[in-house]
């Protein structure tokens, strides 16, 4: 046995480098103090908490939706898997705030991260880069994160993707993935289907760069899917339903169970795919959904409180701080940042946890994009970018 362990650790990449590093510091009589922050040196690099971007170039991709490649002035970008997102943070007159954006550029290059952004009706941040971002701005922004890319070890070799609106920002860079892994592995069986679903004709991003991918690439299928075409229009109509996922994937070599489906749009498009897949009896494990944000309208949801019109104010005071009126239905997390306080964050949607605060008194609408943990839940914690005050609160932060 230990024969064997010792042939299966060098036969890990470095293994014998970091042996010979290590005899020969010991034949120096060395304590080791020059190694020091080596390790947290090379973590930082790859993992940095804080990226300075700045503005190349800033590309319009449809009527709504604008990609904006950003760069590193110092050098390279840090790696990344794709399908991952960085948190970029911005000012807007006075409020200091952050959205997730996923990285649609491809992760085999690094010297830039294109960041596609379309425009939200009312929102505040999305408006923003798309009327005021030019060539030269600078923003700070996160290292890459995230979970929703493609695991080959788990996820498997046959996949769906499922995508809304500016959803396809992932679907692109994994797409590219794919393409480099089968180049260099010429026997790799991985395929995708993309079914694409747009609100308008003109308002498809990518068109023209993924029909030329799919021509290119014998393993990509694209459907595309139009809710509200003019009345001209030849391709599929509608909206993804179980029955219109069933007809797209008929034919194809895996059966439901071995697919993986990845999910990215607006809340109300994942949520509406899950239940789709859910009908066609697809296991939860082979789903995987990126969420896009804390939900539009939470009045709406399961649970939350009887006769409470989203339009109420009501106090929230954060301890030792100061305090401030919030509406019901505005994530905690951004009336927090409208009145100029904030809290680390990251996903927005609920997942990383990075923007827990303390329920000190009072009561929070959580939503089930709010994972929360049990502990959290006996502690009083809550994930504040999708939590919604429903009454008079008081947090720790």
């Amino acid at each position: 046995m230990p024969n064997s362990t010792n042939n299966i650790l060098h036969a890990v990449s470095g293994y014998q480098t970091a042996l010979d590093h290590q005899e020969k510091l010991a034949k120096t009589g060395t304590d080791y103090r020059e190694e020091k922050g080596v390790v947290a040196n090379t973590i930082a690099t790859l993992h940095p908490k804080r990226l300075q971007l700045s503005v190349i170039e800033v590309i319009n991709e449809t009527p709504s939706t604008k990609t904006i490649r950003l760069v590193a002035p110092t050098g390279s970008l840090p790696p990344f898997q794709a399908g991952q997102y960085i948190n970029l943070f911005v000012e807007i007159n006075g409020t200091k705030t952050a959205r997730p954006y996923a990285i649609s550029s491809s992760a085999k290059q690094l010297d830039y991260y294109d960041l596609t952004v379309k425009r939200v009706d009312n929102g505040f941040v999305s408006n923003y880069l798309m009327d005021d971002v030019s060539v030269g701005d600078t923003f700070q922004s996160t290292g890459p994160m995230g979970t929703f890319y493609h695991n080959p070890v788990f996820h498997g070799d046959d996949l769906v993707f499922l995508a809304g609106g500016s959803g396809i920002a992932p679907a692109r860079s994994m797409i590219e993935h794919i393409a480099f892994k089968r180049q260099q592995s010429p026997t790799s069986t991985h395929r995708m289907h993309l079914i694409y679903a747009s609100s308008y004709q003109n308002d498809v991003i990518f068109e023209q760069e993924l029909q030329q991918l799919e021509q290119r690439h014998s393993w990509l299928t694209i459907s595309w899917v139009i809710s509200r075409p003019e009345s001209d229009y030849e391709g599929i109509r509608g909206h993804l339903s179980a029955e219109l996922i069933t007809t797209l994937l008929t034919g194809e070599p895996a059966t439901f169970s071995d697919k993986m489906f990845y999910i990215c749009g607006p809340t109300s498009f994942h949520d509406y795919c899950a239940a789709q897949l859910t009908q066609l009896k697809v296991k939860a494990r082979r789903v995987r959904i990126e969420c896009n944000g804390p939900p539009k309208n939470p009045q709406d949801l399961p649970n939350w409180p009887k006769g409470l019109a989203p339009e109420q104010l009501i106090n929230v005071s954060i301890k030792g701080q100061g305090s401030f009126e919030a509406r019901v239905d505005e994530p905690l997390l951004n009336s927090m940042e409208r009145h100029g306080y904030s809290t680390e964050n990251a996903c927005r949607s609920g997942e990383c946890s990075l923007c827990r605060v303390k329920v000190l008194s009072g009561e929070v609408f959580n939503p089930d994009e709010a994972k929360l943990r049990s502990t959290d839940k006996d502690y009083g914690w809550c994930h504040s970018c999708v939590a919604f005050p429903t009454s008079d609160i008081e947090i720790m932060i």
